[in-house]
């Protein structure tokens, strides 16, 4: 068997798996930052929906280690952080055995259709976007190359797997509006339909948004810790945490409008399934009886109990270096079938099979 034969059945048996595969479930990819530890705010914001997405689709999800060098991490920590991570996200209930997850380093396709992406992007319309002038603004001494094309890395990311749905926050609907471009532009130049064009995806229109315990924006890896809920806190620390979240004199007359901040309390008893609670507190407001320190002891034990089980089975997981290596690098082989499927017909559409 000749060796361009031998290539042409391979890419094709590896598409018509990918084709068979597709007509079951959409794809679905979404990217892990591999910085700081994970909060409340990760989880329900993005975590808690991977849970049900991975019964739904087919997940791949990545731990971003090539997007956390534009801050030039220190080698020797680059790996505890993506250890860590991908712990922490399996202790909260996503399983590796249903998903793709893996380092997105271990995918080497991902860099090579970065590169060809570049070819297709434009310095004008990189330096306008917000998150880019903002980088340059915190850190003007860090305006790297890798910062204003983090929206072509991003495509990469996307692209490289096909994906149809892709969970991001509000902060990250541009760059998915410009991954949708490269996928244009790239089907136009190059006359094809490879790339789908991917769109956000969330269970609810408007996405889950966990306040700061001090009520300053939203809850933050790098804002205020000691108002952020982190899911590796002690009980001690969560104790005091909350017992020092922001709160007021109360309402002043019946039926008053809540405060964010104090609404913010009471949708954490909801998130963690304690309706009742948070009916309980949200009827004593309105009724101008609500007790704060009441609701700060009833908030501190159901925390306790949410976090302590994956607390807990996070730090039984990071003892265990080498059974994260096995879960990355069988996450890493599923996630090149397609990644190596996508890369060899764009490099056919562009021109680059000369073999």
């Amino acid at each position: 068997m000749s060796s361009c034969y031998s290539l042409f059945l391979f890419v094709f048996i590896e598409e018509l798996v990918c084709k068979l595969h597709d007509m079951n479930k959409e794809i679905v990819i979404s990217g892990i930052r591999s910085t700081g530890y994970l909060h409340l705010g990760n989880y329900f914001g993005a975590i808690h929906n991977y849970i049900r997405m991975q019964e739904e689709y087919d997940c791949n999800f990545f731990v971003a280690d090539f997007h956390s060098l534009t801050t030039h991490p220190d080698p020797k920590s680059l790996k505890e952080n993506v250890f860590r991570v991908v712990a922490e996200n399996i202790a909260s209930g996503l399983d590796p055995d249903k998903v793709a997850l893996y380092a997105q380093s271990d995918l080497p396709e991902i860099a090579e259709l970065f590169l060809l992406l570049n070819m297709l992007a434009y310095k004008g319309e990189l330096e306008k976007v917000p998150t880019f002038k903002d980088k340059v603004r915190q850190n003007p001494d860090n305006v790297n190359a890798g910062l204003l094309t983090y929206p072509v890395l991003m495509a990469a990311d996307i692209l490289i797997h096909r994906a149809v749905k892709v969970p991001v926050g509000k902060d990250q609907e541009q760059h998915l509006e410009m991954a949708r471009n490269f996928a244009q532009r790239f089907n136009n130049r190059y006359n094809t339909h490879l790339f789908p064009e991917p769109q956000v995806f969330r269970y609810a229109s408007e996405g889950v948004k966990i306040m700061s315990l001090d009520g300053n924006g939203k809850m933050s890896k790098s804002e205020n810790e000691n108002a952020t809920i982190f899911l590796n806190d002690s009980d001690e620390i969560i104790t005091k945490k909350v017992k020092k979240a922001k709160t007021d004199s109360g309402p002043t007359q019946p039926n008053a409008v809540m405060p964010e901040y104090i609404e913010n309390l009471i949708s954490l008893f909801k998130l963690t399934e304690h309706n009742d609670i948070a009916d309980k507190y949200t009827a004593d407001y309105k009724d101008m009886n609500i007790k704060y320190g009441a609701m700060k002891n009833d908030l501190v034990e159901v925390l306790v109990k949410f976090i302590a089980p994956i607390r807990a089975r996070a730090a039984e997981l990071q003892k265990d270096e080498e059974g994260l290596r096995k879960i990355l690098k069988a996450g890493a082989e599923k996630a090149k079938i397609s990644a190596r499927t996508t890369l060899d017909l764009a490099r056919k559409a562009i021109g680059i099979n000369y073999y």
